[in-house]
């Protein structure tokens, strides 16, 4: 009597990766409301938490981006949902480094640009969250 054991490849996100992908959400989320601290109260140093906390993103960002092509390489079925995923990380980083740019400005010359930057770019981060652990998940079904 033979024993055949059938291996099992793990299809889900690589636990740096999630650290990384689980970091962007919060510091573009932070930036977002330093920016309405900064439109509420006018202290400057409200903007200039918010430019820290989007670089932070940034960092975490691009480096989630880059396990994502990656990932792209791996033998995997969902391509097409990949390919959004790394699109949707694109998108926000390049927004953010814009985002970024917009900061640097003096605090009343990047209002309500950089607001308004800040929320797409935390929304559009959301988005790349929620597709990044709920769709490419370990625990998938297929």
């Amino acid at each position: 009597m033979t024993a055949t054991a059938e291996r099992t490849y793990r299809s889900g996100l690589n636990p740096f990766h999630a650290i990384l992908l689980g970091g962007t959400l919060p510091l573009f989320l932070g930036a977002a409301l330093c920016d309405y601290a900064y439109v509420s109260t006018y202290e400057i140093e409200w903007s200039i938490f918010a430019s820290w906390l989007i670089a932070g993103g940034l960092v975490f960002t691009g480096f989630a981006l880059l396990c994502g092509v990656i990932g792209l390489f791996r033998a995997d079925h969902r391509r097409g949902l990949s390919l959004v995923y790394i699109a949707l990380l694109l998108v926000t980083w390049i927004l953010g480094f814009i985002n970024a740019l917009v900061h640097a400005r003096d605090a009343w010359a990047m209002m309500p640009t950089g607001f308004v930057l800040s929320i797409i770019v935390t929304v559009l981060a959301c988005a790349a969250t929620w597709i990044g652990f709920s769709s490419l998940s370990a625990g998938d079904k297929q």
